[in-house]
């Protein structure tokens, strides 16, 4: 019966609406044009803002920052690469949430507990060093290392999400990798790169 409703009520409005610019898109296109965006990004955006900040509770909250962000300009992110966009975004948030919050304190990483148990395997051990060696790292360089070699950009996307330079991704980068490498050393069963 609500479908009738508003299909009434869309066959009522005037056709030259001032307020709907020729040639858009239907709210309910948009709307459904975003969600199907919105569900094949979310995980790789999650992924991202957990390793840009190591707190999942922190990562869930700066993805929904994004995508929001991302939904009321979503004429102009869909125009170029929405997930470019929206990455870009996400990055920006966690700038600007870090300026708000100057009393944040990083924990040393030695000051990390540890949690990971005998049965939990190697992945997560890997994985919880990785992230203190990742805390160590200036938020630039854990920007660039994260884009780069975690979500697998290339220097020149990871330079276009972030508005730098190439050069600066790939100094950043080498300088980011030099610090990892000397914090993590060499792990069981893999190399040091």
């Amino acid at each position: 019966m609500g479908d009738l409703d508003g299909q009434a009520r869309a066959a009522e409005a005037p056709v030259d609406d001032p307020r709907v610019p020729l040639g858009a898109p239907a709210q309910g296109d948009r709307d459904a044009e975003f969600t199907a965006f919105a569900t094949t990004a979310q995980a790789e955006l999650g992924r991202m803002a957990w390793l840009l900040t190591g707190d999942v509770h922190l990562a869930a909250e700066l993805v929904q920052t994004a995508l929001v962000r991302t939904y009321t300009a979503w004429p102009r992110a869909r125009a170029g690469d929405p997930l470019a966009y929206a990455r870009r975004v996400l990055a920006n948030a966690r700038i600007d949430l870090w300026r708000r919050r100057r009393r944040e304190v990083l924990v040393a990483p030695d000051d990390v507990p540890h949690q990971a148990t005998a049965d939990a395997g190697a992945t997560v051990e890997h994985r919880d060093e990785l992230v203190r060696a990742l805390a160590e790292l200036s938020p630039q360089q854990r920007r660039v290392v994260v884009l780069r070699y975690l979500v697998g950009l290339s220097e020149r996307e990871v330079a276009d999400d972030l508005g730098v330079s190439a050069g600066t991704v790939k100094t950043q980068a080498s300088r980011g990798l030099h610090r990892l490498r000397a914090s993590l050393g060499e792990l069981p069963g893999g190399s040091r790169g």
